[in-house]
């Protein structure tokens, strides 16, 4: 599929900050971020897998998360983090739309996974002598292999819509990566229709999904009168944590993509948090509340060190 091009072949991204100062210091919080983002999720992946305590489904479901996460962020912050340290930020445009593509691929993969994650406490906590039929092994694959053919589908619809526009100047978008509002900009032609089809493909996703996961945990928190004083406290952990990273996530994406393209104004610092904080926030947050994962990775972490004893 070629992208339709009359002259521009080359986009100049405006960055997030114009100061060569402010620029350097950004590039070392964000490349330590970066690396807190791949280490923190890659050793709940390593945790999950290895552990024999953390094969229920709902460290099944967090481990892809994690794995969504570091795929998520590496679409936009190694480009991003590199040119920190550019004069002059460029991408190709198939570069952009392929950056698009990836970037909306893994964000609403995320999103699936996140509201597949609600359906497993659900069932825990609802109807938890039917947990292990419902919840089996194959309907969990199911539900995770379900969760990338979402964001596939949700992606192609964003790229079919944007590698019909013509781009013939200006080149420069006004952000610190490429996203389907900021080219749209570019587009040598009206984009109210596109942005109309956006608006209902992003938006609608995010808050569809977030109107499911809110029911779900309302149903929830309705039915946890009925469990035990130390049954109401173990499930408000685990689920204060998932709702943390949901409202992380969601908050920023309803916010940005809800808006009618036609009156966007892109939030840089908005869209900083949810591509390369929120990432990072998401290992922490199920560790530190999570008693299993901590007591896990101790025992990951005491059993490599007697091997290198050894």
């Amino acid at each position: 599929m070629a992208v339709v091009i009359d002259n521009v072949t080359q986009l100049i991204i405006i960055g997030l900050f114009q100061d060569p100062e402010v620029q350097r210091v950004c590039f070392v919080v964000f490349i330590l971020v970066y690396l807190a983002t791949v280490v923190g999720n890659g050793l709940i992946v390593l945790t999950v897998n290895v552990s024999k305590s953390l094969h229920s489904p709902m460290y099944f479901f967090l481990s892809y998360l994690s794995l969504v996460e570091i795929t998520y962020s590496s679409t936009v912050v190694p480009k991003f983090i590199t040119d920190l340290l550019a004069k002059i930020k460029t991408i190709s445009l198939e570069g952009c739309v392929a950056q698009i593509f990836f970037f909306h691929f893994f964000g609403v993969t995320e999103i699936f996974l996140l509201t597949v994650m609600a359906y497993d406490r659900y069932v825990a906590i609802c109807k938890p002598l039917h947990y292990t039929t419902i919840m089996s092994r194959s309907v969990c694959r199911l539900l995770v292999a379900g969760s990338w053919l979402g964001g596939i589908i949700h992606s192609m619809v964003q790229i079919l819509v944007a590698v019909q526009l013509p781009f013939c100047g200006p080149n420069v978008i006004d952000h610190y990566f490429c996203d389907l509002h900021p080219l749209f900009k570019l587009a040598c032609t009206d984009t109210s229709v596109e942005g109309v089809i956006v608006l209902a493909n992003s938006g609608l996703i995010s808050v569809f999904s977030f109107l499911i996961l809110v029911s779900s945990y309302i149903v929830i928190l309705f039915n946890l009168r009925n469990h035990s004083a130390e049954g109401r406290r173990k499930a408000l952990s685990t689920c204060a944590s998932h709702i943390t990273v949901v409202l992380l996530f969601f908050g920023p994406a309803i916010f940005l993509y809800m808006r009618p393209s036609s009156t966007f104004t892109e939030d840089k610092l908005v869209a900083v948090f949810y591509t390369v904080v929120t990432p990072m926030l998401n290992p922490i947050i199920y560790t530190l509340r999570n008693a299993e994962v901590k007591s896990a990775i101790r025992k990951l972490w005491r059993k490599k060190v007697n091997s290198v004893v050894e």
